[in-house]
């Protein structure tokens, strides 16, 4: 463990070995920080928060604050972050409630500069926010999916694996997996076949793909009955079956379907 300059480490906090510290940095008593980790100036680690290996946290992140919700009653609760996870500047990550008692961030997922998460989050592997995300309680995010700079998430709302967001956008309903998502108000945009096809996805399941969400999204049905379509109409496979169990477990409900500008919906 190098330390570099002044800091508050509490004696009791657990760190792992070839940690770096720069200096400014305060790491309270209920900390647990993994092998290999660099912890930049001026970050504040505080209690609750549970840190993998190999991470990168950069200058003036507060990680694992309390949550920010006026029903939080001190209940203990923790903020894990995987391995080789980067937390860049300033950005501020709250520990859960008692609703799930944790908010986690997966593995090799990237958050840019000022990104906001709140309490009870469950981000997946390999995800990138982008620059100024904010993300709401309860949030739970696939993974792989990439949210443009300025998203703004409302709580409890899901978002599927592979999906991407469109930078700017005010996401209020569920995304589901494999999708683009883009315009005011938020909807379909396409599949995201150039993110599937460098993570190793076929033709084929790609083609599954696009037929599903054709039903789901270009032919004009409600939710129900294009539910009920692809299960008869599309043949049955992993993408397949994912996507209907992710509509069929929206609480929220899911995006709106592609739209011309005048409104009108496309029909083929």
């Amino acid at each position: 463990m190098q330390y570099n300059g002044l800091r508050h480490i509490h004696p009791e906090a657990r760190i792992g070995n070839n940690v770096t510290i720069e200096p400014f940095v305060n790491i309270g008593r209920d900390v647990e920080i993994g092998d290999g980790t660099w912890i930049g100036s001026n970050v504040c680690i505080m209690d609750g928060a549970r840190i993998g290996r190999n991470c990168k946290i950069f200058p003036g992140a507060i990680i694992g604050a309390i949550p920010q919700d006026l029903k939080f009653s001190g209940e203990y609760s923790t903020l894990e972050i995987g391995n080789d996870v980067t937390i860049r500047e300033y950005c501020t990550l709250n520990r859960g409630t008692k609703a799930n008692h944790r908010t986690i961030i997966a593995d090799h997922s990237l958050l840019m500069a000022y990104v906001h998460v709140a309490h009870d989050c469950l981000i997946g592997k390999h995800c990138v926010l982008a620059n100024n995300v904010t993300l709401a309680g309860h949030i739970e995010i696939g993974d792989w999916a990439v949210l443009g700079g300025l998203v703004a998430v409302h709580q409890f709302v899901k978002i599927g694996q592979h999906a991407m967001v469109g930078g700017g956008s005010l996401v209020r309903k569920d995304i589901p997996p494999f999708v683009k998502a883009a315009r005011e108000p938020l909807s379909y945009a396409g599949i995201n076949s150039i993110g599937l096809k460098r993570r190793g996805f076929t033709a084929e399941q790609i083609r599954t793909i696009q037929d599903v969400y054709r039903i789901l999204f270009i032919k004009g049905y409600n939710t129900s009955q294009a539910v009920e379509l692809i299960r008869t109409k599309v043949e049955a496979t992993p993408e397949r079956d994912h996507v209907l169990d992710f509509l069929l477990n929206s609480s929220r409900g899911i995006m709106k379907g592609f739209r011309h500008l005048n409104g009108s919906k496309l029909k083929s």
